[in-house]
Order: structure tokens, then sequence, then C-alpha cells
């Protein structure tokens, strides 16, 4: 096992996240997530993410219990064996608001500390390593949030902090800020990132690169339409599938993005490539977007423990130059907006 360094930390992580969003909802079984999460531990993960608003999709009746749940696993593990990362709820003024504190939710200094405070208790834990905004807020301050997420550092509470779902500008006007100001600063960076979404690779890929921050690539089978179950059944069992039958507006627009004629169209050629060189689908992906010199981790999820499988098959398998071009040749010919 290669492990990898995120940022400018000492978090030595796994290059293979096992990411726990479906636990409580489309893994309602308790016993299901132990399962997973012991599986994904025994084959050499470490690094487990997870948030405040999760199981998604957010509900008010469930928020919290994924990290309950993460909790109690918790502690049948050496505590520091893991590298645990969270995530405070994003700015009630972002993409949606989160059913959290009566979604009046900021990134300011009163809600990142009820929400470590929170995710403290329900995880059974006296500390974070890697303690994350879960988007941007565009009214407070970076300011007022980094000097909150200071604090948290110099607590003891916090080992490092990250942010996601952010922007070139963002994640660059915060690490400018920490400098000038002597702020605890971004270690890393959790973007959507796969095949079928290459946005990181613009600006953000620089700023990574130059300012030493690590992509935490979420969403690897660009929520499973890679694997190639749309292709078989545009009506399978999934997120998308829900979402684009759902009442709400940004579900419908989310799943169009990522499940439409041209990303089924691509993911076939993918597929192809990928048993032309004896590899699961799966397999294909997850390896793509954890390639990458910025990349320090990329979060894998399931909702069974043999769904684990393909994805851990990626951990130690490096594409060749000539899988890496026939997957650059597929997205070149099959273009599509993902704004």
């Amino acid at each position: 096992m290669k492990y990898r360094y995120i940022g400018k930390s000492g978090l030595r992580v796994s290059p293979i996240c096992m990411g726990t969003m479906t636990f409580g909802s489309q893994t309602p079984d308790e016993k299901v997530a132990f399962e997973i999460m012991d599986k994904a531990y025994d084959h050499g993960v470490n690094f487990f993410d997870t948030a405040e608003l999760y199981p998604v999709p957010p509900e008010e009746k469930l928020v919290g219990i994924t990290e309950e749940i993460v909790g109690r696993w918790l502690k049948t593990k050496p505590r520091d064996s893991i590298i645990l990362a969270s995530k405070v709820a994003g700015a009630a003024n972002g993409w949606f608001v989160p059913p959290i504190r009566h979604g009046l939710t900021a990134i300011d200094s009163f809600h990142i500390e009820r929400a470590i405070e929170g995710s403290l208790k329900r995880l059974q834990t006296d500390y974070i390593d890697l303690y994350q905004m879960h988007w941007p807020d565009t009214l407070v301050p970076i300011e007022e949030s980094l000097k909150a997420f200071d604090r948290l550092v110099q607590a003891g509470k916090v080992r490092y902090i990250g942010t996601s779902n952010d922007t070139a500008y963002g994640t660059t006007k915060a690490t400018m800020t920490s400098q000038f100001k002597g702020y605890t600063r971004f270690q890393s960076i959790q973007n959507n990132f796969s095949l079928l979404n290459r946005r990181f690779l613009d600006e953000l890929s620089t700023v990574a690169r130059k300012e030493q921050i690590s992509l935490l690539p979420y969403s690897p089978l660009a929520g499973g339409v890679l694997s190639g179950k749309y292709n078989q059944d545009i009506n399978a069992q999934g997120r998308f599938a829900d979402y684009i039958k759902s009442p709400n507006a940004r579900q419908r627009a989310m799943a169009a993005r990522f499940l439409n004629e041209k990303t089924l169209a691509s993911t076939q050629k993918y597929i192809k490539i990928a048993y032309e060189h004896n590899l699961n689908p799966v397999t294909l992906a997850t390896a793509w977007s954890k390639q990458f010199d910025f990349v320090a981790s990329t979060i894998i999820g399931a909702t069974t423990p043999d769904q684990l499988d393909a994805s851990l098959a990626a951990m130690d398998i490096t594409l060749s130059d000539e899988i890496l071009k026939a997957c650059d040749a597929v997205h070149n010919e099959i273009l599509y907006p993902m704004g």
C-alpha cells in the first residue's frame, strides 16, 4: 500500500477513501454499514469521510444519522489507525438550503462551533483529523470562517481543515487569507471529479498543484452512471433515477447533467475500453480519478459490501498511457456541458 499525504499536512492516507453518505438511507441497515467499513478497513483503507448533513439525499429527520453510525463503528477500531474527515454544512445561500439548524446555516463562527460540537458527540471522538467546509459561503467573509476554523485547530478539536465544492477563486482567496492572517490553511479540496466531469482540470488543477492543496475526488463513478447500470436500464435503482422523478428542480437538473444521451454514449465507450483491458468499468473509472498528481485519495461509496470489490481493485492499479489516451479520445469525441 502506497499512502499519500494530504496537502502539506501530516495526514497520510490510503489512495482510496471510504465515503459514508448512504449510511442511514440507501444503506439503512447499520450492520451492513459496519460490514462495508470493516471490509474497506481490512483492505488497507484508513481514510473515512462523512458529514453532519449526511445521509444523502438530505432529510431533516435523518440528518446526523450517518455520523452516529460511523461513531459507533469507530469504537471498534484503534482511533489513531483512522484518518477521519467530516464537514460543516455549507451556507443556506448556496446551491440548496440544508435541513440543519432550521435552514439558517452559514460558515461563520457560531455555526462552525455548533457543527463541530455536534459532530464530535455523534462520532464519539474528541478530534476530527480533517474538518471541511461542505460548500462555500458567498456572504460571510472568508477571514471570519478561517479564524473560526483556526480556533478549532488551536483547541485540538481538529487537526487540519479543507474545503469542498469550491472554485479556483475561492480556494486561492482562502489560501492567501490564511497566509496573510496567519490562520491554518485549507489542505484539501473535495470536488466532483470523474471521467464524465473533468472540470477540475481547468484552473483548479493549477491552484492545487501550485499551492499544494490535495484534491479528494468524490463521485468517481459520476453518481453510478459509469458503472453502466443506466445503460442497461435507465430506471435502474440509484440516486439519479430517483432525482429524475423528483419534484425538486435542483435534483432533476443535477441528474440531467450526468444522466443524458451523451453521457450514456460516453459511458458505453468507457465500458468497451475497460473490457478490452480486462478491467471492470468501475475499476477503470476509480483508477482514472486517483491517477493525477494533485489527488491524495479518491472517495468511493457503496450500499452493500459486494459493491466495494471493483472499487477496491483500483487501489494499486496504474492505468497505462494507452488506456488514458483512449479515455481522452472518448472525452474529446462526445462533448457535453457540466456547468
